[in-house]
């Protein structure tokens, strides 16, 4: 059973040169100052908190609330001059988000004297926020019960164009109130929603297993706006929000903002909520004859024939199979180039781009976008978002017709299984398979790993590549080609990391550790059987990644406790991340030598 971990609303807190994220309580202000003079005028007052109330309690989809000005406008203009003057941003990416993010601002307590003085104002922000008087604010509209104001949780985030926050509920460990301030720049511009950045919320439906779940799509988008401040208590299993992947930036346009969580009383104060953790599963289909298999025989000529309908004919000789299967065992991956026939990817490749630009998959759109004839959404979205073929009795495109002849025929057929057998020294036992599209700007999958077994993982890449036209010339003269040579062929789009949508391994993980924590320059740049030494920037914990590709088979031996994700597809790419992804149960044959 695969299972998937939670994440928090915002990436685990990075230091930088003043800030240090420190694993202990920070101790209030113990300033006499009245921090209600910090805040916008008439925010206190019964009135206004009575008709937040009454608004909290009747939001949509889940229980919110919206304070379009929380703070005196001066003092949040040198709060923001302070950020982008005296902080460092440090870029953040995981398989949920991508965010530049400064360290954890409880620990402006811990600066000297001489730091202190150079964040007055985000120092009064900060004690304002986790003053008793705003804390009992809180618990008026939501009715969350008594925080704490000794751990304090927040960071300066900015959200720069490709930067996003994927799906999930932010409950995890003792967050009661999670928040967040914006400060969007350029300051005194009104952020404009087809530039992206909305907080997104998801209504709940039941899921297969009795648990509620987000539905694919959210029904309403919130775009920040200066000094806007929206708050919402954490509910278990309704609390489903994102932010929208921001499309714009080079110009001065960033979502920035301040957010964080309200903690429960700790130790000594009032209330405590416990973590809870959610699951997912594979649905396999076993094999009902499990005593044919040879791995060390050759392939049978049934086989041989069917498969060569479909597959090079290199990948059907015996020299072959036993050298790429003497590779596997020794290095647990392999990847197979120009796996599938000439012919079939004649047909395949070209009606695939059509495919996206039929549907309109580029920029800003909707969660609708490619939505339509054989493919529908795959959910719940706190665990993965993507499009899966489904039975209709509509007419198909060819791509479509040839990827679930792949899903339904090829991949489940017993000469699949045999000719994998023999290439792995495994035996397939059961599987699962399906045909994906990563739609720009849409779709990903959350890390998931397998509690006690391993499995095989086998996916074929079908994403067209970026074409380089010979004779379109740019304004400086040049050819498209010419600029390629002279940049010697450097990576570009997919193949440079640039659109997301790769593929990442990772390595089991402490349980005080958030796995997918790694540097995104390292992630991207990881590959397959890489044995360049290169590895001082590398991150420990990832093992593998691989780059959207077309007609790649990857075969890889996914031992147990390995965190497998593919990465939030950009708004930016040239199209669609197409594979054909199946999982096998595996056993391993025994020599008679080892039975005796």
């Amino acid at each position: 059973m695969a299972h998937v971990r939670e994440r928090s609303l915002s990436p685990e807190l990075s230091s930088d040169s003043l800030l240090k994220r420190l694993k202990t309580t920070h101790s209030p202000s113990t300033s006499t100052v009245d921090h209600r003079l910090r805040f916008y005028p008439g925010l206190f007052g019964p009135e206004n908190v009575q008709q937040l109330h009454q608004a909290y309690a009747g939001s949509e989809p889940f229980k919110y609330a919206i304070v379009e000005k929380l703070f005196q406008d001066d003092l949040l203009k040198n709060v923001k001059d302070e950020c982008m003057k005296e902080l460092s941003f440090t870029e953040k990416e995981t398989d949920i988000y991508k965010v530049n993010q400064t360290g954890d601002l409880a620990s402006l307590s811990y600066l000297s004297e001489a730091q202190l003085a150079l964040f007055p104002n985000l120092l009064a922000l900060r004690d304002a926020l986790y003053s008793s008087e705003f804390r009992k604010f809180i618990q008026a509209v939501t009715g969350c019960g008594p925080l704490s104001g000794t751990k304090q949780d927040m960071s300066v985030n900015s959200y720069t164009q490709g930067c996003h926050l994927l799906n999930h509920d932010d409950v995890i460990g003792t967050r009661r109130v999670s928040y967040i301030l914006y400060m969007p720049l350029p300051y005194g511009q009104e952020w404009q929603k087809e530039w992206g950045g909305a907080l997104e919320l998801y209504p709940v439906q039941t899921g297969a297993d009795g648990i509620p779940e987000p539905e694919a799509a959210p029904c309403k988008a919130i775009p920040p706006s200066w000094n806007q401040f929206i708050f919402f208590e954490v509910q278990p299993g309704k609390s489903f929000h994102s932010v929208e992947e921001v499309v714009v930036g080079g110009d001065g346009r960033e979502r920035l903002s301040i957010s964080g969580w309200f903690h429960v009383a700790q130790e000594g104060e009032e209330g405590y909520q416990a973590d809870q953790a959610t699951s997912s599963s594979t649905t396999f289909v076993a094999y009902p004859d499990l005593e044919s298999l040879y791995p060390d025989g050759p392939l049978r000529r049934e086989y041989i024939s069917y498969l060569s309908k479909f597959l090079n004919p290199v990948y059907l000789q015996t020299r072959t199979m036993k050298a790429l299967m003497a590779r596997f065992v020794v290095e647990s991956s392999i990847e197979l180039h120009h796996f599938l026939s000439a012919s079939l990817v004649s047909k395949l490749e070209p009606d695939l781009r059509r495919a996206d630009q039929a549907d309109g998959l580029d920029g800003y759109h909707l969660h609708t976008a490619g939505i339509s004839g054989a493919w529908s959404a795959r959910g719940p979205p706190h665990k993965w978002r993507y499009c899966t073929l489904h039975k209709t009795t509509e007419p198909l495109r060819e791509s479509d017709t040839i990827l679930r002849q792949l899903q339904d025929e090829v991949f489940p057929s017993d000469a699949f299984r045999a000719w994998l057998s023999i290439m792995t020294k495994l035996v397939p036992l059961s599987y699962a398979v399906e045909a994906r599209r990563f739609r720009p700007g849409l779709d990903y999958t959350l890390a998931t790993s397998e509690g006690d077994e391993s499995r095989l993982d086998v996916v074929l890449g079908l994403t067209p590549q970026v074409e380089v036209e010979e004779n379109e010339t740019r304004s400086n003269g040049k050819s498209k080609a010419d600029e390629k040579d002279e940049e010697d062929e450097k990576p570009h789009g997919w193949q440079a990391g640039e659109w997301g949508g790769w593929e990442c391994y990772m390595a089991p993980h402490d349980e005080d550790d958030d796995p997918a924590v790694y540097r995104s320059g390292s992630s991207k740049n990881h590959q397959v059987n890489d044995t360049s030494g290169d590895d001082d920037d590398d991150d420990e914990s990832t093992l593998l990644t691989i780059q959207p590709s077309f007609n790649r088979l990857l075969l890889v031996l996914r031992d147990e406790g390995v965190m497998r994700f593919v990465k939030y597809v950009s708004a930016a790419a040239a199209g669609s991340r197409w594979d054909i992804c199946a999982e096998f149960n595996v056993g391993m044959v025994q020599d008679d030598e080892e039975d005796s």
